[in-house]
């Protein structure tokens, strides 16, 4: 296959694709799959309103839900992977709609079975669960009963089911807001290769612009925008933290952030000792600015200059199947067997390798209870990042693996929490591996700077973010109403903290508080730093540690939804309720730095 151009899918050879008999052979075989919902639904209804009549009922009706639960899970995989692999492909559409129909339809018919389940007397379903015959069912139902005390009233909880449409309306005017009203008056940005388009999608790349000049047009048109609707937006971000802040209190939780951590018993402190952690490291990350500053040449450095690469890219070529073996070889420290089945897996099946026209764009790893984890790529040969892409999805397939392999399936699927734990480990033992082997100074200065900038990117700017969050729906509770105004300057507060003394805003800078569409799912960026921190934690235990620290990494892998993550985390070898981790990972940010100063 020429690599140079994008062909169409029926022109990519089937060695490149991945192979999804694992789940259904056929879509033949996924249509009489479809066929089947209606009466696995069917068993599951047979019990309703009878699932706290005795301990055998129970356990059919769970049994029922099981069956039917992964019957719906494997159709919606199937047909999602299909039309993310071809967008064109009218027939994958037209399956992946259908199974999207199916599930919503599936979801509202089995509505009932948890509120039913926390309706029966918690002591009596206590006794039931500790019965041999529950073995697979034990953990999905104390899940379950974790919420009980934040259950409400039949009637409270429809009040609060027929508002929770209404609850999207602040994210969902955004994303039309700035993906598509806004994205029409960016304008275009002038360039060594003429006019380019400015839009939401591009603002990045032009971030990421050689020439200064460039990146400062498109920096103050992008958020000129911005601020022309800065009332607007904030008022739709307020809705959104209002929202937070009414579910939170409906509920009886003590406040939003309680509510967000709740379910996966993350302890606040957990959250705050990030922050707390962060601030204290705050002096490597402002070296870090200086010596952006010195390496760009610049008498000023200015926020439209810290995304730049802090060294030019340094041709490399890696096919494929160089950068599967690559991933071999640095993930040595896991064993055999791990490197085995990974390589193994990207070269036979798992991966879908390369772009072709109606692909989706960007990598993700995806899985489900029956058949191979699956990956998704739109691998470049000349772009070594795409070797950590490699690297970072297979970690995410592994895990799946190994969650899947290892656990029942109403609770094999692992948190957001921990998710990026395992990818995040595996791009830290290839980029550990090709510094040790690098061939040239060049390369290692290349190396280090897109480490450091990585780091930056999930740790420091993260926690940041996170930060922003908990002063925002603590402002709320406090009975302060947002406006544009108070968040901007929140956020330039934050920014002038985070970035140093080196840093020079624009007036409107502040407006970056306003763009960032995971504020509208409260509370989540915080994982990506405290995921990043075990990672290197965990990677750094196990590459200088011994069997035993291996094998209570694969503890933590084969895991699955066993557990809550602060527990399967610790059985890893690194407890997140401690600032040790997230030092650690400063310390490694740290080190990094000190090794470019002197190489620059």
């Amino acid at each position: 296959m020429n690599k140079n151009t994008i062909p169409a899918r029926k022109d990519v050879p089937a060695s490149d694709k991945w192979n999804l008999s694992s789940i259904f052979k056929s879509d033949d075989e996924w249509e009489a799959a479809l066929k089947e919902l209606p009466s696995l639904t069917k068993k599951v209804l047979e019990y309703k309103g009878k699932l706290g009549q005795s301990a055998e009922t129970f356990l059919g009706a769970l049994k029922a839900l099981e069956a039917a639960d992964i019957k719906m899970e494997t159709v919606y995989h199937y047909a999602s992977l299909n039309h993310e692999a071809d967008e064109d492909d009218s027939a994958a559409t037209e399956r992946y709609g259908r199974a999207t129909m199916a599930y919503t339809d599936y979801s509202t018919e089995i509505s009932f079975f948890d509120p039913e389940l926390q309706a029966i007397d918690e002591k009596l379903l206590r006794e039931w669960i500790e019965k041999p015959e529950f073995a697979d069912y034990k953990i999905f139902v104390e899940k379950s009963l974790h919420f009980k005390k934040y259950i409400l009233s039949e009637k409270e909880e429809r009040i609060i089911s027929l508002q929770s449409q209404s609850a999207q309306t602040a994210e969902t005017a955004f994303s039309f807001l700035t993906n598509v009203d806004m994205n029409k008056t960016f304008g275009s940005v002038k360039t060594s290769e003429g006019e380019k388009q400015l839009t939401e999608s591009t603002f990045s790349v032009f971030m990421h612009d050689h020439d200064r000049s460039v990146r400062e047009a498109a920096y103050k048109q992008y958020y000129k925008k911005f601020e022309e609707n800065q009332n607007t937006i904030a008022s739709l971000y307020a809705g959104s933290v209002n929202q937070d802040v009414f579910y939170s209190r409906a509920r009886g939780y003590k406040s939003s952030l309680d509510s967000a951590l709740y379910g996966n018993k993350v302890p606040e402190s957990v959250y705050t000792n990030l922050i707390d952690c962060i601030h204290k490291n705050l002096p490597a990350l402002h070296e870090y600015y200086s010596l952006r500053k010195k390496a760009l040449g610049v008498s000023e450095l200015r926020h439209y200059d810290v995304y730049v690469p802090l060294v030019k890219s340094v041709k490399t070529h890696t096919p494929y199947e160089k950068a599967v073996e690559i991933c071999r070889q640095a993930l040595a420290p896991l064993g055999k067997e791990y490197t085995d089945r990974l390589c193994d897996g990207l070269l036979n099946g798992w991966a879908d390798r390369y772009e072709n026209i109606g692909k989706r764009s960007g990598a993700f790893s995806s899985g489900c209870y029956i058949g191979d984890p699956f990956i998704l790529l739109n691998y470049k040969e000349d772009n070594i990042r795409d070797l950590f892409t490699v690297a970072h999805e297979g970690g995410h397939s592994m895990h799946s693996w190994y969650s899947v392999h290892n656990n029942p399936f109403m609770c094999y699927e692992y948190t957001i929490f921990e998710a990026e734990v395992a990818s995040t480990f595996n791009e830290e033992l290839v980029f550990e591996y090709l510094l040790k082997n690098a061939e040239s100074d060049d390369m290692k200065k290349y190396l280090l700077a897109m480490r450091a900038d990585d780091i930056l990117a999930t740790l420091h700017r993260q926690t940041m973010f996170a930060e922003f969050e908990y002063k925002t729906h603590q402002m709320v509770e406090s009975g302060t109403p947002l406006t544009a105004e108070n968040l901007r300057k929140t956020y330039r507060e934050l920014l002038e903290l985070y970035f140093g003394p080196e840093m020079h805003f624009e007036s409107n800078s502040d407006m970056e508080g306003l763009r960032i569409p995971h504020f509208y799912s409260a509370f989540y960026v915080y994982k990506y730093a405290t995921g990043i921190s075990a990672a290197l934690a965990l990677a750094h235990r196990v590459t200088n540690g011994g069997d035993a620290e291996r094998e209570d990494y694969f503890k933590f892998l084969k895991s699955g939804g066993s557990r809550y993550p602060i527990e399967s985390l610790k059985i890893a070898g690194v407890d997140m309720e401690k600032t040790e981790p997230v030092q650690a990972a400063c310390d490694e940010f740290k080190k990094i730095v000190d090794q470019l100063k002197n190489l620059l």
